[in-house]
């Protein structure tokens, strides 16, 4: 039989065929029955990274109006994220809505005109993870009305793929050979290889943008938002083949 593969150990004998470079294609012939396994391992680590989706969102009779307001309180939030140190790279807008708001009634008669809703969100990476608390407090201060997040992830993760990457192959290589052994065969050799990586940790996704509310935070009754970072998890997923062997 044979098996088309992905990733070569190398010193295996190989034969390629002349084709294209967009077409090319690689077989080994291979005597003994295939063992494919899905393997996956994660490994732990604390994140180096939140991002937080803040932004405001203003009401008022006329678009025109509610995005006046809209962007003069932005540009409020966007100053007092540069005050606070967060760099302009690290903040990006994801987020711009402008809809009408109407009262619906049960009786029949036609809804209420409430206004025009205008939505402005940025999403925010705060590095230093022990200014979370405070910076969300500031921005409510400044006059964000809306949040989600924050979400915790590892960005400088190569570490950790490196060791899940490690444990998944060391993994898929121990239960193949006890597959192999189950079947009568001493050993096994490695055909194909693919690996994917996913991260994941704490935290929710963006959320609909919720109604304007008012905030007044005054520095005799402010209290500093607790955080907790957690942990984040790295995890490699191998997709591998061997061939058992005598």
């Amino acid at each position: 039989m044979t098996t088309r593969l992905a990733a070569f150990i190398a010193g295996t004998a190989l034969v390629a065929f002349a084709q294209p470079l967009s077409a090319a294609e690689i077989q080994i012939a291979s005597a003994g029955p295939i063992i494919e396994l899905n393997v996956s391992d994660t490994v732990n680590a604390k994140p180096d990274m939140a991002v937080v989706n803040a932004g405001v969102t203003t009401r008022a009779t006329s678009a025109n109006e509610a995005a006046r307001q809209n962007a003069e309180r932005m540009d409020t939030i966007i100053a007092r994220l540069r005050q606070l140190g967060v760099a302009q790279n690290d903040i990006q807008t994801s987020n711009f809505t402008l809809y009408p708001q109407y009262s619906y009634n049960n009786n029949g008669q036609q809804p209420t005109f409430l206004g025009y809703d205008v939505n402005n969100q940025v999403t925010v990476k705060l590095r230093d993870l022990s200014k979370i608390g405070p910076t969300l407090d500031a921005l409510v201060a400044a006059g964000a009305n809306n949040f989600s997040g924050p979400i915790f992830v590892l960005e400088n993760d190569a570490g950790a793929k490196q060791e899940a990457r490690k444990k998944a192959f060391a993994s898929a290589d121990a239960r193949a050979r006890e597959l192999a052994s189950y079947a009568g065969y001493t050993g096994v050799k490695l055909l194909e290889l693919s690996e994917s990586y996913q991260n994941f940790g704490g935290g929710v996704p963006p959320s609909p943008p919720p109604m304007p509310v008012a905030m007044n935070v005054s520095s005799a009754d402010a209290r500093a938002t607790p955080i907790q970072p957690g942990m984040v998890g790295t995890a490699a997923q191998l997709t591998v083949k061997y061939e058992m062997v005598r």
